[in-house]
């Protein structure tokens, strides 16, 4: 278990590579709007909003599992040694600044 220490997670997922994936899901909302605003009439309007609900409820786990397969494609594990890597921050923040000294 103290082999862990020697390996680092670093996830490179940028707004690039869900940009299409967001794209894609405003495109299927809007066409199950315009889909319910095809079938809006005084005898068909429970259709519509059931034909917005259903398409929505069924393309949610597909852009789930668009979003989660490319955020686990963007993970890389890279091995560190130990000897040479500085120990990180009880904060995580490693800051190279100097602390601002008062003139008085």
């Amino acid at each position: 278990m103290s082999n862990i220490q020697n390996y680092r997670l670093k996830c490179t997922l940028t707004f690039g590579d869900i940009y299409g994936q967001i794209i894609v899901w405003l495109i299927v909302i809007f066409l199950s709007l315009a889909s319910a605003l095809a079938l809006w009439s005084s005898a068909r309007q429970i259709y519509a909003l059931a034909t917005v609900g259903l398409i929505l409820v069924l393309s949610l786990p597909f852009l789930l599992f668009a979003f989660v397969t490319t955020l686990l494609n963007n993970i890389q594990v890279l091995s560190v040694d130990p000897a040479t890597e500085e120990q990180p921050s009880a904060t995580g923040n490693q800051s190279n600044q100097q602390p601002v000294e008062t003139v008085g």
